[in-house]
């Protein structure tokens, strides 16, 4: 190879390594960004919160109650004084026996005005709205026109119609209380098989005039129906003051006295009734579910950012596989650039040694 030859090859060779340096210093660059993105990542992972789901305990708490004859009374708060003594207040609950309660909804027939209504073949009465004085003014003549083809009222003697006319009186007065003073209401009776008395099952009127009816005159959807039943009912008592409390060993109320109270309201704390507490426990079940969903959702967004960001870093250290393949190549070519330039300068400095040489 001559001299020129020689030179031209090793500038060749050395631009050649210096641009294998640079690339080399780019994919080093790049790496640097891919672990500061890959970091940043893992760092997003760390201060991210694992959802924590709900324990039922902190949905749990402890009852006390105590029983005054056919009452129930729940303790709702107890706050202590600074004389010793308590504040407290409670739901009272009871059975009523004698209330309106919803009946089985059913299909009711009308004729065209909407003036005659019809649970299957009983026809609908409409409810009387005479006194007390009044029924018990009822002579014969006018009992028996009341009765009507009715076939419940026909097997009714005078008293024992006027009695349950009576009682409409008071059915009247509870179903307006509950649903709508302004309404008037209509009866059937019905006999129940079991016990072999005819019980009374109630419609409002504006239900019954108000839906729609097919060509046959049936309601196209069933229609309230009202009876009496037993309900539940409650009431609050709130912020009876000069209460006592008794503790058991464990620090469980066992005992409350409820002082006597004048007619300003207030306690006399040497007299009143003490009652016995009974302790159990009670779950807001529906708080408690609620608190679950919201759980299962923000398990859900946690999982699916996690996948995202797992996805993120798959990719970065893909493209960071690929930079770290490519950078051994490029020291593979620089090593192999390298043994060719020290030839290269070997070439170079024998011919430089045998052209001194020649004109020494």
């Amino acid at each position: 190879m001559g001299m020129a030859a020689s030179q031209a090859r090793f500038l060749g060779l050395t631009a050649r390594k210096n641009n294998v340096e640079f690339e080399g210093q780019q994919i080093n660059q790049q790496r640097t960004t891919l672990s500061n993105q890959s970091a940043n990542y893992y760092n997003n992972l760390l201060g991210m919160a694992v959802p924590v789901p709900p324990s039922v305990d902190d949905y749990t708490k402890t009852v006390y109650t105590f029983e005054d004859g056919a009452l129930t009374n729940q303790i709702t708060a107890m706050m202590s004084q600074p004389d010793g003594n308590y504040t407290i207040s409670y739901l009272r609950q009871w059975t009523d026996d004698f209330s309106v309660v919803s009946a089985n909804t059913s299909i009711v027939n009308s004729n065209a005005d909407k003036t005659v209504f019809k649970v299957g073949a009983v026809e609908l009465r409409e409810m009387s709205t005479r006194t007390d004085a009044q029924i018990e003014a009822m002579d014969k003549t006018q009992l028996d026109a009341f009765r009507g083809t009715d076939e419940y009222l026909k097997t009714l003697s005078d008293d024992q119609l006027k009695s349950l006319l009576k009682e409409e009186n008071a059915y009247i007065e509870l179903l307006k209380n509950k649903y709508g003073k302004d309404s008037e209401y209509m009866v059937r009776y019905i006999k129940n098989t079991t016990t072999g008395e005819y019980e009374p099952n109630f419609y409002k009127k504006t239900d019954l005039t108000g839906a729609n009816y097919d060509d046959n005159g049936n309601s196209l959807s069933n229609i309230n129906c009202y009876k009496i039943g037993s309900e539940t009912k409650s009431e609050e008592v709130k912020a009876l003051k000069g209460c006592r409390v008794e503790k058991d060993s464990s620090g469980r109320y066992i005992n409350i006295k409820i002082p006597a109270y004048d007619a300003n309201g207030n306690p006399d704390i040497t007299k009143g009734i003490t009652y016995a507490l009974t302790t159990s426990t009670a779950t807001d079940q529906a708080a408690y579910e609620d608190a679950m969903n919201q759980y299962e959702y923000e398990k859900y967004e946690y999982d699916q950012a996690i996948q995202e960001i797992n996805a993120k870093i798959e990719i970065v250290q893909s493209q960071d596989k690929n930079l770290e393949l490519r950078l051994k190549q490029l020291d593979t070519e620089q090593k192999a650039i390298s043994t060719e330039i020290d030839a290269v300068s070997q070439v170079i400095q024998k011919n430089t040694e045998s052209s001194f040489k020649t004109f020494g």
